[in-house]
């Protein structure tokens, strides 16, 4: 099988992260050249239309949270109002990649070190997953998954000083993609996309 070259547009590192362990869980092939954003929602949000134009020479993959959108097609048509190329591949976690690490309930339990039956099954479901992880975060029998995760008392931070490393290192050693498809369907979605994508070249002369 011939390897897939890709680019990435991410939010921040930990979306890179998640981006990355589904690409390798797929056996596809994938080549991840450069990583582009790590500037956030806005960022990906002006900068779609030149994914898209790029994407005629190499694929890309864009993902973003959905946040306040209705649902992932009134997010691509608010950010990207011109068809999209067939190489740029938008994938969108309801309502925050938070939730696909939610999804792996058993496993995540363990790593924060709480009881399974706290973390919610509806992860798809819920209006705040970073709040709700956090939430559990300082329920944690382990001071160090609290200290990094969680704000400070009195901050005005809305994570803790570590967050997304803390959570990287759970989707690295951790997180098992399969269990996690099975509670969410956005997850799913996203999985089954990048395991059946085949990108279109542009005809050799």
């Amino acid at each position: 099988m011939n390897p897939i070259p890709v680019n990435l547009a991410v939010e921040d590192q930990l979306s890179e992260a998640v981006v990355r362990k589904i690409l390798a869980s797929t056996e596809r092939g994938y080549a991840i050249g450069t990583v582009y954003g790590r500037g956030g929602f806005g960022y990906l949000r002006s900068t779609a239309h030149g994914w898209n134009r790029a994407a005629a020479g190499i694929p890309f993959i864009l993902l973003t949270d959905l946040d306040q959108y209705p649902c992932p097609r009134a997010l691509i048509g608010d950010w990207l109002r011109v068809p999209r190329h067939h190489n740029l591949l938008i994938r969108v976690a309801v309502r925050e990649v938070e939730s696909w690490l939610l999804a792996d309930r058993s496993n995540f339990a363990d790593f924060l070190a709480v009881a399974r039956k706290r973390v919610p099954e509806d992860v798809d479901g819920l209006a705040d997953p970073k709040a709700a992880l956090i939430s559990l975060a300082r329920m944690s029998r382990l001071r160090d998954i609290r200290e990094r995760i969680a704000p400070k008392p009195g901050s005005t931070a809305r994570v803790g000083p570590d967050y997304n490393g803390c959570l990287i290192e759970f989707v690295v050693s951790g997180w098992d993609i399969d269990a996690a498809a099975e509670g969410s369907p956005s997850l799913a979605r996203t999985v089954d996309r990048f395991r059946t994508f085949t990108p279109r070249w542009p005809p050799t002369r």
